[in-house]
């Protein structure tokens, strides 16, 4: 049968379980039949309102958690664009009938995402079981033996999801440690001669996703020279962030004194061998002359760098590729190339946050990036970094982080 063939809302309505659609703000949407039977509301009463305004905690009960998990779990789904299961939740239900009285109830909740082609959550899909008849079972000393049971279980999950919660403030607590470790480490733009420089750097959400991005801009001797490099981490937290800043102090020294990028990857690579956690960490490194006109590049492992010509042609500098840093054994020499320039034509140099969307080829974010750099070509850098990150990056934000360099040649 064709999807054309299929009453998808009749298959939505028919589906076993409460399910809810959300907007990401929160909003009822849809909800199927089963959902209206089990809460006791009408579907006026649901769709188009506020799902905790629907639903509130009951605040004859300080102790009331459902609200405040629910949310939270919603909250993570739209940030990673991920499924998230919930622990057994106690959500008492208030009486159309009694407004004062509330039901004691108790869930078993999953929240799923529905997203775009370009990986935005524009829907969230809340299903529930209703599982109060087992917690509340009755009849004779099973009954009461299942009671017994049940509570213990309910009291465990809640234990679980405080402790979820102290975790995910210790993990919040890590971010902002590592995220002002990676931003000390990062150079400024004015640490190179050439000013028409333009950096950004966009941690990725979630308080476990902070990672290893890092990028470097540094004056090389011999006329007007400068070395601009790009790399990544492999990990998150603290440590990602000191492996990053080691290896971005050890391709800085390096670039300063080697007869070119290849060189100086082969160095940073040896580095990467004794450095823990320094394990498929991928760089790009470019040395740009300014004379001669002239980029010569290397890659281990790393996104191609892009120039892109004032008339608006783009070409990726992908002709010196290498496995990442720390790949082989031993370790052999890399390769390099040259690619001339014209005056008034941008280099750019970014990590795969910007590129990289679940569920997509790598080639789609490639030819995205390149539109919209051919697109705004002749802006100034500052607005060309501006312009790509709106773009590129999913408007909630990306679970990767994100460096980007635009230089004007």
């Amino acid at each position: 049968m064709s999807d054309a063939a299929n009453d998808y809302e009749a298959v939505f309505q028919a589906l076993p379980g409460m399910v809810a659609l959300l907007t990401p703000d929160l909003v009822y949407a849809d909800v199927n039949e089963e959902f209206l039977q089990m809460s006791g509301r009408r579907r006026e009463e649901v769709v188009g309102r506020y799902l905790f305004d629907v639903f509130p905690d009951n605040p004859n009960d300080p102790a009331a958690t459902g609200m405040r998990n629910l949310e939270a779990s919603l909250q993570r789904v739209l940030a990673s664009g991920e499924r998230d299961a919930m622990a057994l939740q106690r959500y008492d239900v208030q009486s159309l009938e009694r407004p004062e009285h509330w039901e004691e109830r108790y869930w078993s909740p999953v929240n799923a995402p529905v997203l775009d082609a370009a990986g935005k959550v524009v829907l969230l899909v809340h299903r529930v079981e209703d599982v109060t008849e087992l917690i509340r079972a009755r009849g004779g000393p099973s009954g009461g033996r299942a009671r017994r049971l049940e509570a213990e279980l309910y009291t465990r999950a809640r234990e679980l999801q405080e402790l979820n919660d102290r975790l995910r403030q210790a993990h919040a607590r890590e971010r902002e440690v590592a995220l002002a470790l990676q931003e000390a480490m990062l150079p400024a733009c004015r640490q190179v001669g050439h000013r028409q420089v333009a950096v950004r750097y966009r941690p990725a959400l979630g308080a476990l996703n902070v990672c290893g991005d890092w990028y470097d801009m540094v004056d090389l001797v011999g006329g007007r020279r400068i070395g601009v490099s790009v790399g990544d981490v492999v990990g998150h937290g603290l440590k990602a962030a000191g492996v990053m800043g080691q290896l971005r102090s050890a391709l800085s020294a390096a670039s300063r004194v080697a007869a070119g990028p290849a060189e100086a990857l082969d160095v940073l690579g040896r580095y990467a061998h004794v450095v823990d956690g320094a394990e498929s960490a991928t760089a790009v490194t470019t040395f740009i002359d300014l004379d001669h006109h002239v980029i010569t590049y290397s890659s281990a492992g790393h996104p191609p760098p892009v120039l892109v010509d004032a008339d608006g042609r783009v070409e990726f500098l992908d002709r010196a590729t290498d496995p990442p840093l720390d790949a082989r054994p031993d370790p052999k020499r890399r390769p390099q190339a040259r690619s001339p320039f014209t005056p008034g034509a941008t280099l750019v140099l970014y990590t795969d946050g910007l590129i990289e969307r679940r569920h997509e080829d790598i080639d789609t974010g490639l030819n995205r990036l390149a539109e919209s750099l051919a697109r705004h070509r002749n802006a100034a850098p500052e607005d060309l970094a501006d312009a790509v990150l709106l773009e590129l990056l999913p408007p909630g934000g990306a679970t990767d982080d994100t460096a980007l360099i635009v230089v004007r040649l």
